[in-house]
């Protein structure tokens, strides 16, 4: 027996002004089976995690590359 979706989660690149991301609502809203669709406003406290994370993981990547290049 397989597993049943009640919802999808959609991600977006980067944040996304509403009136530009319209059409990728009305989009996903024609797809069969499709009931609603709304949108999750950017808080400041996720910006900043996000950005945090990036940038350790920019710098830890650095650390690798760095690295792997003195030898």
């Amino acid at each position: 027996m397989t597993d049943r979706f009640l919802t999808l989660t959609v991600l977006l690149n980067e944040g996304m002004r509403e009136d530009d991301a319209q059409d990728i609502i009305d989009a996903i809203k024609m797809v069969r089976g499709v009931k609603a669709v709304e949108g999750n406003v950017v808080d400041i406290e996720q910006w900043a995690a996000i950005t945090t994370a990036r940038i350790e993981l920019s710098g830890k990547l650095m650390d690798v590359l760095c690295r792997k290049n003195q030898f």
